[in-house]
Parts: structure tokens; sequence; C-alpha cells
């Protein structure tokens, strides 16, 4: 701060050098003026500059270092009272900014949630005629028209599902109900949802759970483990998916293996990027790049870690990692 308080006022400065410069000039050349008293009398205002421009920059730059040190938000308590006009012009502009981003914000949040709402309403308003429509194609005799219809109406269902969890996600804390959770449930209520997807790609399920209860929220892992699924699904072809749960450490480990394409190495960093694909299969317009995101997403408010590894032409193990029972609950009760 030192340093751009003496650029600020470098002009001044050099001026009041400049000016004692020419007085110790004029008395030079002219006779009549003694040097030394002028000297004397420079020597003295000097000093006095000095202690003034020391006993300025306290007062000068207290009202910009609350300016520099103040947090990168819309709290203005922190910064300190102006002293000068200017700074008083300063405070009136930042306050009028500050107001008028608080109003742009307020606006823009009123909007998003009645955009979110009319979005919700609209999913929910779908899903009965998607739900008559499952209906009727499940009275169909005719296999043939029967499997492919049920697959096109599965990958409705999963996108709006998708779009609701989306929705729902920014404030997935206020929908949380923690309890114990039946693990065999949940997978065999997915599995039976995506049952005619596995059937026309010919794949399997080898299940084996040493644990079978976990503490969490059955909704959003129903969820999480939907998205896992459809994943292994949709990058497998006539093979079976092995799901293995156990315990190590007091915590329990879920794995959900493929034996799909795989990923590439160096896609693996950003599978849980919003809106990341692929960059082996680039052309893929049925992936959204957004399952895996909210995946990550829901299982960090689960406090669940996520990992996974995998090699092209080998397939993917999606690992979930349930917290302690005891470490939840000291995190959930903060």
């Amino acid at each position: 701060m030192i340093k751009k308080y003496i650029v600020e006022r470098f002009s001044w400065i050099i001026f009041y050098i400049l000016l004692h410069l020419f007085i110790i000039f004029v008395a030079f050349i002219d006779t009549a003026i003694p040097l030394k008293p002028i000297l004397y009398i420079v020597f003295l205002s000097m000093i006095m500059f000095s202690i003034f421009l020391i006993v300025r920059y306290k007062i000068e730059t207290k009202f910009y270092k609350s300016l520099e040190d103040r947090e990168d938000n819309l709290d203005l308590t922190n910064i300190a009272y102006p002293d000068s006009p200017f700074e008083r012009i300063i405070e009136n502009s930042i306050i009028n900014q500050t107001e008028f981003l608080k109003q742009s914000a307020s606006q823009g949040q009123m909007t998003l949630e009645q955009e979110k709402d009319e979005l919700l309403s609209w999913i929910h308003e779908v899903k009965t005629p998607l739900t008559a429509m499952h209906l009727m194609i499940d009275r169909l005799d005719n296999e043939s028209l029967k499997s492919p219809l049920t697959y096109e109406w599965l990958r409705i269902h999963l996108l709006l599902d998708q779009q609701l969890h989306q929705r729902r996600i920014p404030f997935i804390e206020n929908d949380l109900y923690i309890e114990n959770t039946d693990l065999e449930t949940i997978i065999f209520d997915e599995i039976k949802t995506l049952q005619s997807w596995c059937i026309q790609k010919g794949i399997g399920f080898d299940i084996h759970l040493e644990v079978t209860e976990v503490l969490s929220d059955a909704k959003w892992l129903a969820f999480i483990m939907r998205q896992l699924l459809t994943n292994s699904i949709k990058y497998s072809e006539n093979s079976d998916i092995r799901i293995y749960s156990h315990e190590q450490a007091e915590q329990t480990i879920l794995e959900v293996k493929d034996s799909g394409r795989g990923i590439d190495p160096k896609d693996l960093s950003r599978i849980f990027d919003k809106g990341f694909t692929s960059t082996t299969n680039h052309r893929d317009n049925a992936a959204t790049g957004m399952g895996l995101y909210l995946t990550k997403n829901a299982a960090e408010s689960l406090f669940i870690s996520i990992d996974v590894k995998s090699e092209l032409g080998t397939g993917t193990t999606f690992t979930l990692t349930f917290p302690k029972r005891n470490d939840f609950v000291n995190i959930t009760s903060m």
C-alpha cells in the first residue's frame, strides 16, 4: 500500500521537490538572498513534509485498505468511513452498485425459482400420459413391436427423471431424509425398471451383497444407482454387470463393475464434469454429459465418496464408499 500511495501522490511530491529546488536555485543566483538560511529553511520544510506524508498516508489509505481487504461479496459493513469528498463519491458508487446487484440477483433468483417450478410441474404433468403409455405398451401381444416401444418409453422416462433431479440438486439439502436404507431393495427395483433395456442388450447381473443396509437417503441413493446402472448398460453388450458390497474399516463399499468399452485414461479426470461426454466417441448424440455430474453432486451431499477405475476395452468400475455411521451422525448434527 505504501508503494501505491507514493505512486498516487508522485506528481505532488515531485512538484514539491522541484519547487524547493527552484527556491534554492533563485537564492544561488541572486546574491541579495542569503543561501544558507534558505537551505536551512528547505531542510526543515522537507522534514515537515515527510512527517506530513506519513500522517496523511495513515489517514488517506484507511478507506482504500478496507476496500482492498474486503471479500468479493455484497457485504459493505467492513468498509471504513470515508474521510474525503472523493472517498464519499466512491462509497456512494459502491453502495448504489451493490444495491443494484442485490436487486438483480433477487429478481434473477425469483425468475429461476419460477422457471424451476414450471419445469417441475411440466415434468409431473408429462409423467401421467407416460405412465398411461407404459400400461398400454404392457398390453401389447406383439413382442417385436412391444420391445422397441418399451425401450423408447424407458429413454423418455430416464431423461425426464434426470431433468427432475437436475432441478432438485441445488436444493438437495432440503430434500434429504436420512434413514436405514435397504441396498438390495434399491438395486433390484432399479434393475427391474431397466429390465427391458437389459434384455434387448443381452445384459445380466451378478449381485453379491455382504452389506445390505446403509444409512442414507433412499430416494437420492436410488437416483445414484440408476445413473451408474444406466451408464454401465449404455456402454455394455452381451455381458454381466457385477454389483458387490462389503465392509472395510467400518465403512460400506459398493462396487458396480461392467465389461463395456471402458473410458479413455485422458477422460477419467473429466467424466464428472458438467456436460462432458467423451473423446473416444464424440459423435455419441445420445449422451447428455449430465448423468455422472448429477451423480457426483448427489453423492457429495450424502457424504458418499465416488471413485472410478477403467481401461479401454475391459470395462469400468464405480466404487461408492459410504461414511462411517458415527461420522455421518456427527456431520449431520453440526
